[in-house]
């Protein structure tokens, strides 16, 4: 397959893009931004965030109801026939006729897509080509994420989706998979990448976007956005010493115990402050850990914060937020490059 040389920077674009339901449930609520070629980017959030139903719009299988979006530089919707051979997608389930072998569904899928790689090829990059002669319904789940995997990759694609990559992978597939997206990334592949593994996505991304209730409510790089939240210093009061004893600068709460837990925005000054007070106290602290935010924290933090200010809407405007007309998360078979997967329960 020809490859296109990019017109622009960016192999995903969205703007003010938004997306509504039957019954008036807006999911996307005019979002926007940017990946660019040869990058990993990952969209994060909380089931019924919004993510899915902003995946489905960048892979066009649905319009939006408002905004606008390209993928590589072509309305993914309207001009589907032009950009599905160009894009593979990994999504959270496949559907698979289980009793064909792997080698028999990678052919099949083969046959379906314009500028197929060699089905061995598929099978030896995901790790699955000691297992071409077994039949689909004896994989373990890890496997049957591989070969998800290898089908979505079968059409050198330009863009490539994953939906949860590594779920029922063991540490070494999961390790073995997060390789191979970076090589991917390195070969030029642009990657979006759903995931509920933070440390996946602290990993692997390049940038990311966090969504809450249909809007994008952080985004950066991994470094940017656990730098916008405070970091943690714990440690361990000697019994006949109180908090209250603390510097007054140092915002501590106790966690029971004598355990102490101080969040700051400045990691090196509240650590110098504390062991300066420390010394000139003679108090030791015990198992001290001082370290900045990781992407999980700042996450919760992120969806705790959004959660709060959401709360304190209702009870001023007095309204009920609709969190159980939320779609559910989409399994369908459908993996990208013209093939001919099985649709099981899109929305």
């Amino acid at each position: 397959m020809t490859k296109t040389e990019p017109l622009n920077t960016h192999a995903i674009e969205a703007d003010g893009l938004r997306r509504r339901y039957a019954g008036g449930y807006e999911a996307v609520r005019g979002i926007g931004f940017s990946v660019a070629y040869g990058e990993i980017f990952a969209l994060l959030g909380t089931n019924g965030a919004g993510k899915t139903s902003t995946v489905e719009l960048l892979e066009g299988l649905a319009r939006p109801s408002g905004g606008a979006v390209r993928v590589l530089g072509r309305d993914p919707y309207r001009e589907r026939a032009a950009v599905r051979p160009r894009i593979g997608v990994m999504l959270q389930e496949g559907g698979f006729p289980s009793d064909l072998t792997v080698a028999e569904t990678v052919r099949m899928w083969a046959g379906c897509t314009s500028g197929a790689r060699p089905a061995g090829e598929a099978l030896e990059l995901t790790g699955l080509g000691r297992r071409a002669a077994v039949r689909v319904k004896q994989l373990s789940g890890g496997e049957r994420r591989r070969l998800d995997l290898a089908l979505a990759l079968l059409g050198r694609p330009e863009v490539l989706f994953l939906d949860e990559p590594t779920t029922g992978l063991d540490a070494e597939g999961r390790r073995d998979t997060w390789q191979l997206v970076r090589e991917l990334r390195d070969g030029g592949t642009t990657v979006l990448l759903t995931t509920h593994y933070l440390e996946e996505a602290e990993a692997l991304a390049d940038r990311l976007a966090i969504m809450h209730g249909g809007r994008i409510v952080a985004a950066g790089t991994p470094a940017e956005v656990t730098a916008a939240r405070p970091a943690r210093i714990r440690f361990t009061l000697p019994r006949d010493v109180p908090a209250g004893k603390l510097p007054l600068t140092l915002r501590a709460a106790e966690q029971g115990g004598g355990r102490i837990e101080v969040r700051t925005p400045d990691l090196q000054q509240s650590l110098g402050e504390l062991l300066r007070w420390a010394q000139e106290s003679g108090v030791r602290l015990e198992a001290l850990d001082a370290r900045s935010a990781s992407l999980e924290e700042a996450f919760l933090d992120i969806a705790r914060d959004e959660d709060t200010a959401r709360d304190e809407d209702v009870a001023r405007d007095g309204t009920t937020p609709r969190d159980g007309d939320v779609p559910r998360e989409r399994t369908d078979g459908r993996h990208g490059a013209g093939t001919a997967g099985v649709e099981k329960a899109g929305v």
